[in-house]
């Protein structure tokens, strides 16, 4: 049964779609804008969340999810690169969560995985997981809504429109 885990594999598509959408409503300079260095650019809160979902599903159920060939200082660099650059990068992660999901069902939950030499349920990690993905996808919709200003394209219910939906 998969239950449970179909329920936390809708909300990661949840969020990456979010994402995404954002995404789609900046071009690539805007993407790559790092607030003067107060806040990390659209890129590279892209590029973390990929580079933490591929080492936090790979060999999930068996190695430690902070993976040695991981550079996590890395990710947090400035970059400049393409719509188009990003949406691979972003897509690389995401491959390596989903393929990792459809193998798991209910059963898997209660067994012990380990994150940074800490064991944690698998249950526990994939919640984790998920808060940490919806966090930075909330920091990319507000940092693109922000650039935007009153060009943006809501992604759920506007303003002063709830009883229309």
């Amino acid at each position: 049964m998969r239950t449970i885990v179909s329920s936390i594999e809708a909300e990661y598509r949840r969020y990456k779609l979010l994402a995404e959408a954002a995404v789609h409503q900046l071009d690539d300079a805007q993407l790559t804008e790092d607030g003067n260095g107060a806040v990390n650019s659209i890129a590279t809160i892209a590029w973390h969340v990929s580079e933490n979902l591929k080492s936090r599903f790979t060999d999930f159920l068996t190695t430690d999810g902070e993976k040695p060939w991981r550079d996590r200082d890395s990710e947090f660099l400035p970059r400049r690169v393409t719509k188009a650059e990003l949406l691979s990068k972003w897509e690389e992660g995401w491959r390596v969560l989903f393929a990792t999901l459809i193998t798991l069902d209910d059963g898997h939950l209660a067994r012990s995985v380990t994150i940074r030499a800490k064991s944690l349920s698998v249950t526990e990690a994939l919640h984790r997981s998920l808060a940490h993905v919806a966090y930075h996808v909330g920091q990319i919709v507000f940092i693109a809504k922000a650039t935007r200003g009153a060009d943006w394209e809501y992604l759920s219910i506007p303003p002063r429109k709830s009883s229309d939906a």
